[in-house]
């Protein structure tokens, strides 16, 4: 690590506080109240699931992206392709948060009349914690897959190269689970996600050994290398497994489903655009349904009843260790490093939203963690 980063506090917020001030924040944007409820919903969402790379640390970075023009409040999804089943989507570059939903919700809807549906969305914002989308889809007995670009700065390296060519570039896959929680499988093909090495810059602490490169290709641990100039890269999970996943999202997310790949210098360097070819499939349709949930419950149930090897308490299904985290932090609190906070407060001054109103959101009795 530099010497530049110091050990950073934490604070522990209440969730509905943490929302509270965050809907302040968001109405700095102009966002209307639908609109704010959805981004600050979604981004304390991820603080809730453990995810903190998606969470409200990202607001400071959409700031610079309105600033720029990179980010349009208020877009809905459009439809510029219609032929029943597929859907070709735009997003406006509108908040994620917004677009995500609706073109998600589009799909469960072709999916519930036609048996199955894929939908190419475009020029949406980031898209936050894709898993949501999966979850979404989970909650209305749907299969889902999704596969994403990630249209900004190029942050990781192919496998075998020296610097970056690609984004972070999520996979996801939703399975409803009769009788139990869903599978919820959603990762960067990335070995992290570039959002935690900036919660682990913002926190002074260093990386794992194999997580990313310095600007010469060099193996190094220290999060500035994926945070600040000048930059070098992630490396990819599974080596290159990970990276044939993390090109086959660049293709499907962005060639088919964006018709973008890659940077495009337009101007606005902190705007993060998502490209996404979603599959949502309804399992009823397929006329196995029963033998469906029948079979899936008595694999899975194989599965968690395994006895644990040493160093784990149990067996764990995708979808597990977030939903366990909602509910410690719902009931605990969400923690968010004192850096982070502060990038929050200046976001917010930069919004036109008096930061002393978001702090004070946040303090006092009726705030602290139940």
């Amino acid at each position: 690590m530099k010497a530049n980063q110091a050990m950073a506090d934490t604070h522990v917020f209440a969730r509905h506080a943490l929302e509270q001030a965050m809907r302040l924040v968001v109405a700095g944007f102009g966002s209307a109240p639908e609109e704010i409820e959805a981004v600050v919903g979604n981004l304390v969402d991820a603080n809730l699931t453990g995810h903190d790379s998606h969470g409200i640390g990202m607001l400071p970075r959409y700031a610079e992206a309105f600033a720029e023009g990179g980010l349009v409040p208020n877009a809905h999804v459009r439809s510029v392709l219609d032929a029943g089943a597929l859907l070709r989507l735009d997003g406006g570059a509108g908040f994620g948060q917004v677009i995500g939903k609706e073109a998600t919700a589009l799909g469960i809807e072709r999916a519930r009349r036609h048996g199955c549906a894929v939908v190419a969305l475009g020029n949406s914002h980031h898209l936050g914690r894709i898993g949501a989308w999966a979850e979404q889809a989970a909650a209305a007995g749907l299969v889902s897959l999704h596969f994403v670009n990630v249209i900004a700065a190029p942050i990781v390296a192919p496998f075998g190269g020296a610097k970056a060519g690609f984004g972070t570039n999520p996979f996801t896959a939703g399975v409803p689970l009769a009788g139990r929680a869903p599978l919820i499988l959603d990762f960067a093909t990335s070995v992290i996600a570039q959002g935690k090495t900036r919660v682990a810059y913002n926190k002074g602490e260093a990386l794992p050994e194999g997580c990313v490169i310095d600007d010469h290709g060099r193996p190094s641990t220290d999060p500035r290398w994926s945070v600040i100039e000048p930059r070098g890269a992630i490396l990819t999970m599974g080596a290159h497994k990970g990276y044939g996943l993390a090109v086959l999202s660049e293709l499907l997310g962005g060639a088919l489903a964006a018709g973008l790949v890659g940077h495009r210098e337009d101007g606005s360097a902190r705007r993060v655009l998502n490209g996404m070819l979603s599959v949502f499939v309804d399992p009823s349709a397929l006329g196995g349904g029963a033998a469906f949930e029948r079979e899936a419950d008595a694999f899975v149930a194989s599965l968690l009843e395994a006895p644990a090897r040493e160093g784990f308490e149990r067996v764990l299904l995708a979808g597990d260790p977030e939903r366990a985290s909602r509910a410690r932090r719902s009931a605990d609190g969400v923690p968010v490093d004192a850096t982070t906070w502060q990038q929050i407060l200046r976001a917010a001054t930069q919004l036109g939203v008096d930061a002393a109103r978001v702090q004070a959101a946040v303090e006092g009795p009726e705030a602290a963690p139940a």
